[in-house]
């Protein structure tokens, strides 16, 4: 199996007491750290308006926060 370079792997937070996936809080979709901004998160496989399974959600080209919400730009 071809492995990502670590920047752009899926990073892992804790929730609940469990490792788990960063996912957004709204849909429930996986989200992988911006390789371009520190601290930020977006959807994984996003394209079009669309996430990595083809499903159209609201936040899927905003920027979330390590929690899986959307960023609020200050």
């Amino acid at each position: 199996m071809l492995q990502q370079p670590d920047p752009l792997r899926t990073l892992m937070t804790v929730r609940g007491g469990q490792l788990t996936a960063v996912t957004c809080a709204s849909c429930g979709c996986r989200l992988q750290a911006d390789p371009e901004e520190s601290g930020t998160w977006r959807h994984f496989g996003a394209l079009g308006g669309r996430d990595a399974m083809g499903h159209r959600t609201a936040c899927v080209e905003l920027v979330h926060d390590g929690s899986g919400r959307v960023a609020v730009p200050a």
